[in-house]
């Protein structure tokens, strides 16, 4: 499996392969486990080397994202280093979010030109190559998964027209009822944006990818299948299609939409290895409803950590058996919180890796 999402050259050997052969849909020893946010505010050390810079200044700095990056490694046996970015690199200009106003003085009439700066691709970026990125670490580290997190269109429309986060996603939405047309032309804008710099990210070193719509429950069925699955798709097959071209090996790509359970069908059949569950979908239920065809990532409501260990344990175990033991990658079905205790991570982290070889031996 080390050929499967190696770019460049100047990797250490591949010493843990198990959440890539979960993705790829291959049998493993045990569950393989990550976390979504893995490297955040819930850590001291994070909020520490944080503290330095503004965020996006952190995104453009090498060093700081490796740091960020190992951070919570060198706490917590976890299968997969996500490369710590942020879903919002791709819709920046010069001035984040230039134009749009302050949160709760929100303009509905943004000039889509003021993105456009993006799709000429020279953003800087994720410029450097991931394996100069991981070399001041041991060897240890550089062996595990490195996928990659960008959002999906919908959802970066929403920050873009928002200006920031919103319960409503109303003056987003407004957009696809009023100018419908020049809604599918933004996102049209962010797809072109989007799939180069996830085959760039490749090209770096990145594994495998997964893309966040973490909006998708502010639209329904309706408004999901006709303003964000057809992109989700788009997207997909764009990818592979570049990585193919460009003599990349593959990489299994992840769609997680939050809220999105209405559309679980529909994203299984979207293009892309490993559909990410929330919290509010059943796993057996979810397991019926798209068979074996995609591997399963998710589900543990993230504020189940702040439960006991002993708690954590039994809710991991259920989980577990829940969605059986192979086509599944153990995560929570959001991303931690900022307040939450470290040792509870590791109470998950290790339940999974306890419980999963258990249940591997019945």
């Amino acid at each position: 499996m080390e050929a499967n999402g190696l770019g460049p050259q100047g990797f250490p050997e591949l010493k843990n392969d198990t959440f890539l052969r979960a993705a790829w849909g291959e049998d493993t020893d045990y569950t393989p486990v990550w976390c979504m946010r893995q490297a955040g505010r819930y850590l001291p050390e994070f909020r520490e080397t944080r503290a330095a810079q503004d965020f996006f200044s952190t995104c453009r700095s090498p060093e700081a994202c490796c740091e960020l990056t190992l951070q919570p490694l060198h706490r917590f046996p976890l299968d997969a280093a996500i490369i710590f970015s942020d879903i919002l690199v791709v819709p920046q200009v010069p001035k984040p979010f230039s134009g749009l106003g302050k949160k709760g003085k929100r303009q509905s009439r943004l000039k889509i030109s003021t993105y456009l700066h993006w799709t000429e691709g020279k953003t800087g970026w994720k410029r450097w190559s991931l394996a100069e990125f991981y070399s001041p670490f041991p060897p240890s580290y550089c062996g595990l998964n490195r996928p990659c997190p960008p959002g999906v269109q919908w959802t970066l429309m929403t920050y873009m027209v928002e200006g920031g986060s919103s319960s409503t996603m109303a003056q987003a939405k407004r957009w696809l009822y009023q100018r419908p047309q020049a809604s599918h032309r933004l996102l049209r804008i962010l797809t072109d944006a989007l799939v180069p710099y996830l085959v760039g990210q490749v090209a770096a070193g990145a594994q495998a990818l997964q893309l966040f719509e973490s909006h998708a429950g502010h639209l329904g069925p309706q408004l999901f299948s006709k303003f964000a699955l057809p992109y989700i798709r788009d997207v997909a097959k764009q990818v592979k299609a570049q990585l193919q071209e460009a003599g990349l090996a593959p990489v299994p790509m992840i769609i997680f939409a939050k809220d999105g359970h209405f559309a679980l069908e529909e994203l299984a059949k979207a293009g892309y290895e490993v559909v990410g569950l929330d919290w509010t979908v059943a796993p057996k239920k979810a397991r019926e409803r798209v068979g074996k065809t995609v591997t399963l990532q998710g589900n543990l409501d993230p504020c189940a950590l702040y439960a006991s260990e002993e708690e954590i344990g039994r809710l991991v175990k259920q989980m577990l058996d829940d969605f059986g033991p192979q086509r599944y990658i153990a995560n929570l079905g959001h991303g931690l919180y900022p307040d939450m205790d470290p040792k509870h991570v590791g109470a998950f982290v290790d339940a999974v890796h306890k419980h999963s070889r258990l249940l591997q031996q019945k």
